[in-house]
C-alpha cells in the first residue's frame, strides 16, 4: 500500500483550482467524503496513523453531539511531504465548521467538548491540530474575518507562498463507520 494520490500536481500540492480553467467554480477547498479521503491518504503507515487519529476525534465530537457541519482539511498531510521534504507528516491540520446542537448554545456546548478544541492535546491524542468555526451564527466582522484568515493561510504554502489546495470532508457519523471498516481493510495502523 504504497501508491501515492493522484491528487497531487507536480509541485507535490493539491492545485488550488481546476488547472484547465481557471475561473471555474470547481476549486479548494474540493468537497470529498471520509471514505474517499481514506482510499486517497492511506497509503502508507505513518499516514493510516493520522488517519485513525482523525476518525477518532470525529467520534469524539460525534459523542459531544456534533452531528452537523463539514472539517478543512490542510497542513503537511495534504501535500507529497514525503517527496517534497523526505518526511512523513505528521499530523493533520483541522478546522470544524459546525452547528450547535439543538438547544445548546456556545455558553452550554464548549464545556462539554472538553478538550476537543485545545490543539496541544488534540495534536497529542489524536495527531489532530484542531480548530473550531461555529456556524449558524449571525455573519458577523469577526466570523468573516475567521473564516478568511483561515482561507488565506491554507491556500499557501508557508515556506515558499506556493498556491495550494486542501479539502473539505463533511461531518456523517455513517460514512465515518465506512470509513472505519475500510482504514482497517487497508492495513489499519500498527
Amino acid at each position: 500500500m504504497d501508491t501515492k494520490p493522484q491528487i497531487f500536481n507536480m509541485a507535490g500540492v493539491i492545485p488550488p483550482i481546476d488547472e484547465n480553467d481557471g475561473t471555474s467554480p470547481h476549486r479548494s477547498p474540493y468537497t470529498i467524503s471520509i471514505v474517499n479521503l481514506i482510499e486517497l491518504f492511506a497509503y502508507k503507515e505513518e499516514r493510516r496513523a493520522i488517519l485513525d487519529g482523525l476518525l477518532r476525534y470525529r467520534a469524539e465530537l460525534y459523542k459531544a453531539g456534533l452531528a452537523s457541519g463539514y472539517q478543512w482539511l490542510n497542513g503537511s498531510f495534504t501535500t507529497n511531504i514525503e517527496t517534497l521534504e523526505n518526511r512523513p507528516p505528521n499530523d493533520i491540520d483541522v478546522v470544524t465548521f459546525f452547528h450547535l446542537p439543538n438547544g445548546e448554545t456556545q455558553l452550554s456546548f464548549l464545556p462539554k467538548t472538553k478538550d476537543l478544541f485545545t490543539t496541544k492535546l488534540t495534536k497529542l491524542n489524536f495527531k489532530v491540530d484542531a480548530y473550531p468555526v461555529i456556524l449558524g451564527q449571525n455573519l458577523t466582522y469577526e466570523l468573516i474575518q475567521r473564516i478568511t484568515y483561515w482561507y488565506s493561510m491554507w491556500s499557501h504554502r508557508k515556506s515558499d507562498n506556493l498556491w495550494k489546495g486542501f479539502l473539505e470532508v463533511p461531518l456523517n457519523y455513517e460514512e465515518d463507520q465506512q470509513a472505519i471498516v475500510l482504514l482497517n481493510c487497508k492495513g489499519g495502523i500498527a
